[in-house]
């Protein structure tokens, strides 16, 4: 499995400090031992412009990339990578206080899983295997409060509509980010691609498969075990919609996974999105 250590791409007095606080151990530790004893507190945000990139990629890289146990959904020695980027709203705690919570800008990077430890057959779970925010608070936030999101700051991170396109761009610099760009727009008719006619028997049931999910899963790098997060993610598919890559360009890591090609893709307009749960699932 790849390193997901954060590195932030900024530099500073402070650069030791973030890369300590996002990958401490010892932090972590004591993180765990005083919220389990605490009621999980749910998160929720106004999702919108949600770009899903799909590429069909060989089943060993991706394996190579995940954790060990966790088995990837596969036709034929190949897997679905999936990207999808996308403009949270107000992300923060299921409460009153979640309007005053800023709307940073997140990319999930994953793949399908069919079966892992302690989980058995895993429909509807994904397993993350880089996340990406644009906000620094979030993305060491979310490594020193969660072990189900252990995210990257990105050196900068585009994500609008302009138009009728979307732009995605993510660059790293010196950090521990992926990189990626793409533009993507609407197309008149919805064709699957030849990579997913395996994996699916039409468009629609593409899209509800890949969009259709209610966990996800990640290894937590300093105890060996994987974390297991609820979502509610209620993407109302008639709204789902059509569209053709204009432009694409793969950083290193979508190279070391065997990404060739243009993606399959669609966006989502908007979505509430929650975080219902968080728990430890298996240590090998």
């Amino acid at each position: 499995m790849t390193s997901n250590r954060f590195v932030t791409p900024r530099g500073g007095m402070m650069t030791a400090v973030f890369n300590w606080l996002a990958n401490s151990s010892r932090l972590a530790a004591i993180r765990r031992a005083v919220l389990s004893r605490l009621p999980f507190l749910q998160l929720q945000s106004d999702v919108s412009t949600v770009v899903y990139l799909n590429w069909v990629v060989p089943l060993p890289l991706a394996q190579a990339a995940v954790p060990a146990g966790v088995e990837l959904v596969s036709v034929g020695n190949k897997t679905i990578l999936t990207i999808l980027s996308y403009q949270h709203g107000h992300f923060g705690p299921a409460s009153a206080v979640r309007k005053w919570m800023p709307s940073p800008l997140q990319s999930n990077w994953r793949f399908y899983v069919n079966s892992a430890n302690g989980l058995g057959p895993a429909a509807g779970v994904v397993v993350f295997i880089r996340n990406v925010f644009d906000n620094l608070a979030y993305a060491v936030g979310s490594r020193v409060f969660s072990d189900a999101l252990p995210s990257h700051l990105a050196n900068s991170f585009l994500h609008q509509q302009r138009g009728d396109e979307y732009l995605t761009e993510i660059t790293a610099a010196s950090g521990s980010a992926p990189e990626l760009y793409s533009r993507v727009r609407p197309c008149e008719t919805p064709k699957l691609p030849a990579g997913f006619e395996a994996f699916y028997p039409s468009w629609s049931e593409a899209v509800a498969a890949l969009t259709q999910q209610d966990s996800a899963i990640c290894a937590v790098s300093d105890t060996g075990m994987l974390a297991q997060a609820g979502i509610d993610l209620p993407i109302p598919l008639d709204e789902v919609i059509a569209c053709e890559c204009l432009e694409f360009r793969a950083g290193a890591l979508l190279e070391q996974l065997g990404v060739e090609g243009q993606p399959f893709c669609f966006v989502v307009p908007e979505v509430r999105f929650r975080v219902l749960w968080e728990r430890i699932i298996w240590r090998p």
